[in-house]
């Protein structure tokens, strides 16, 4: 159970990026109406990552709702990962 509320917790961490960037970019003018519908799908599919977990934990599906927010937590642990390194190790990127 807690593994299930870490991976949630960090999968919402990630849904609040994801979020500041779409209001970033409407602010700036980045997210207009060209890319309006890929936005729309990425917000869609975090919203469904994020309340369908909560929907197969309650429905007594927890191993699968943890796998869910898996999918969406490894690459995001990955390129926090990634970032960090680069931090500080110096790398150099040419």
């Amino acid at each position: 159970m807690t593994f299930f509320w870490t991976l949630w917790s960090f999968d919402a961490l990630l849904s609040l990026i994801v979020l500041y960037f779409f209001f970033v970019g409407l602010a700036d003018g980045s997210v207009s109406s060209f890319n309006m519908g890929l936005w729309l799908l990425i917000l869609a599919v975090v919203g469904a990552v994020m309340l369908g977990s909560l929907w197969m934990k309650s429905n007594n599906y927890l191993s699968l709702a943890k796998s869910i927010l898996g999918i969406f937590a490894v690459p995001g642990l990955l390129y926090g990962l990634f970032i960090v390194i680069m931090m500080t190790e110096n790398g150099r990127w040419n």
